[in-house]
């Protein structure tokens, strides 16, 4: 217990020491690849808890993302910004009365993707594979369709005049608390049954597994994240336009998924950055960027198709110990 407690403790002062440093050290360009990396690595986790973990296939990850975005960002532009007025002429300071605003916004956005996906999860997790696909395929088309048909969020138009809240702080705690989340997941009998769904679902069942409530809930925990991603998003560039969720968005997320290593958290991670630094990397080649990205994602899924890291984990107590024995021997 005194060592999680150390542990959070140390988290939290290196995420607002970074908080600090890296807007001085990176100019805006560089800082805004470093959030974007950050909301990708919470998509790729969350949804690797779908995917990876019960092995399921969806691909509606960006209308969940939608969902917490504009949840959020409606928080926010309706209320947010008056409690924050309210908070600060009561002598609370404005960063932190602008962080309890953000932390009820992207929470209400969570919830609110995490209902949608109760919603669909609980008629539709009776099915499997293409079948399941499908409908998650129809689900994230039909968000993208409401939010440009509902002039009351911005409709085809946008939605500008977003609180701009979000620092490195925010992405990065909730980063952590997606991968620390899933690598206990993991680790504990719930994430067992998740993997057992995953490698023979009638051998679960059999075994007394409740299949259908166990991918239920990876898919309500996979879209509370997304929701809190879409949400860091809508505060970080201050708009929303719903041509940021299509079905090309859930395909980008599918391949972090695919390329780090169905259930491997740390390959997520990995993937992740990869690829969201990749078409930035390759900016100079203009014309030939996107066949360039294109041809390495083909060569990576060839030469490694199990994905970057398989189904292991980057165990940094391991590296630690192995580096303390080499000294030793040496």
């Amino acid at each position: 217990m005194i060592r999680r407690i150390i542990w959070t403790l140390g988290t939290l002062v290196i995420l607002l020491g970074l908080n600090l440093a890296l807007p001085r050290i990176l100019n805006p360009y560089l800082f805004q690849i470093v959030i974007l990396c950050g909301i990708n690595v919470i998509l790729a986790v969350s949804l690797n808890l779908i995917n990876g973990f019960t092995g399921q296939f969806s691909i509606g990850h960006a209308g969940f993302m939608a969902i917490g975005a504009y949840g959020s960002a409606m928080l926010s532009l309706h209320a947010g910004i008056g409690w924050v007025a309210a908070l600060t002429a009561a002598g609370v300071p404005p960063g932190v009365a602008e962080g309890a605003a953000l932390f009820a916004a992207l929470l209400a956005g969570g919830l609110l993707s995490a209902l949608a996906g109760y919603l669909v999860g609980l008629p539709s997790l009776r099915l499997r594979g293409d079948y399941l696909a499908i409908v998650t395929l129809g689900f994230g088309e039909i968000i993208r369709v409401l939010i440009l048909n509902i002039d009351a969020v911005g409709a085809a138009r946008g939605l500008p005049g977003i609180p701009g809240w979000v620092s490195f702080f925010w992405v990065g705690l909730g980063g952590t608390g997606v991968v620390v989340l899933a690598l206990n997941l993991a680790r504990s009998s719930h994430g067992r049954a998740l993997f057992a769904i995953r490698d023979d679902e009638i051998a679960a069942e059999s075994l007394g597994v409740n299949t259908t409530a166990y991918k239920v809930l990876a898919f309500v925990i996979g879209a509370f994240f997304a929701g809190v991603a879409g949400g860091l998003f809508a505060h970080y560039l201050s708009y929303l336009n719903p041509n940021s969720f299509t079905f090309i968005k859930s395909i980008e997320v599918i391949a972090m998924v695919v390329l780090g290593g169905m259930g491997s958290v740390s390959g997520s991670v990995l993937a992740a950055i990869l690829l969201t630094l990749l078409p930035e990397v390759l900016r100079p080649v203009k014309d030939y960027r996107m066949v360039i990205y294109s041809l390495m994602l083909i060569v990576l899924m060839i030469t490694r198709p199990q994905g970057l890291l398989g189904s292991r984990e980057i165990r940094l107590g391991s590296w630690v110990g192995k580096l303390r024995v080499a000294r030793g021997a040496g």
